[in-house]
């Protein structure tokens, strides 16, 4: 923010009053800083006429109707690498704390229950001779799949087509993935290609004994069919980082006490949250300089 206002004249989009705010100002606003939540449509971006970029702050820009920018030739870019290894170190803690059953391991102790009933029970599950499916196979779920070989586990994936130079197999077919891991990630990003696509069907092909890990976004599991799953135990746990209407978590999620859930912290480290803040602002500072976008998004008009 504090380079935003350096190099900029930045005006903050107020909560309250936003059509006479963008009325006096939108004819003048030539770029857009925004969160990775914030929702930047059509609607918004055509009441910027002078608009020429979207800078996102995430790698995540489902918020944004990139397409919508694209074809009114508006750049949009995100904050890629940057948070690819803190994001796939949350993940590894997530399957360490759901498989071995950490968490509640942890209060048991807090509660006193180690000195007065003894020994917390053994996990039911464990790392040992597992494979683990990932759902999007990106940046970030390349360097999940290397921590995951290193503890010795198998690697799949699923994405829209099959990868050259992987070492994995690939399956055309989520369910079929499903059907022969033990443990599921998804890194998949939101949007309406990816809406609820970890379904009913796929729980119950992951199995009594299968973990789902959510890292991507919370849009990509039907929620409403992962509670149904975990309460009847189609599926064994699930830790979440990601839900489908954040900050709102599910009552029934919050009563389970074997699921595993973090508040969206994949990359909320401050070293992770400054570059991408700084790579956000690069990316701005680069347009407005006449040298192009550092990071555009795949819908961007612009030569990759």
């Amino acid at each position: 923010m504090e380079q935003l206002e350096a190099n900029f004249t930045l005006h903050h989009l107020p909560a309250e009053g936003r059509d006479a705010f963008l009325a006096e100002v939108g004819p003048r606003i030539r770029g857009v800083a925004m969160g990775g939540h914030a929702k930047v449509d059509g609607a918004f971006m055509g009441k910027l006429p002078k608009l020429e970029i979207v800078a996102n702050f995430g790698v995540g820009y489902d918020s944004v109707d990139a397409k919508w920018a694209g074809e009114h030739k508006i750049v949009v870019t995100n904050t890629p690498d940057v948070l690819t290894e803190e994001v796939a170190d949350t993940a590894l803690g997530l399957l360490l704390m759901t498989a071995r059953d950490l968490s509640r391991s942890e209060r048991y102790l807090r509660a006193g229950l180690w000195e007065k009933q003894g020994p917390f029970p053994l996990s039911t599950s464990t790392l040992r001779d597992k494979t683990v499916g990932i759902l999007a196979l990106g940046r970030i779920g390349k360097a999940i799949a290397t921590r995951c070989e290193a503890f010795g586990l198998k690697i799949v994936y699923h994405g829209r087509s099959p990868q050259k130079d992987v070492p994995y197999r690939y399956y055309a077919s989520l369910v079929e993935m499903a059907k022969d891991v033990d443990i599921l990630i998804s890194v998949a990003p939101g949007g309406p290609d990816t809406f609820h696509i970890v379904d009913a069907e796929v729980l119950r092909a992951l199995g009594p004994a299968g973990i789902l890990v959510n890292i991507g976004r919370g849009s990509v599991v039907d929620e409403g069919a992962l509670i149904s799953a975990l309460q009847n135990k189609v599926i064994h746990s699930a830790g979440l980082d990601v839900f489908e209407h954040e900050p709102h978590v599910p009552s029934e999620l919050m009563a389970m006490d074997h699921v595993v859930l973090l508040p969206h912290v994949g990359s909320g480290s401050v070293h992770t949250r400054r570059l991408m803040g700084q790579l956000m602002v690069d990316n701005l500072t680069s347009w407005f300089a006449g040298k192009g976008p550092l990071t555009p998004v795949s819908e961007t008009p612009w030569p990759r």
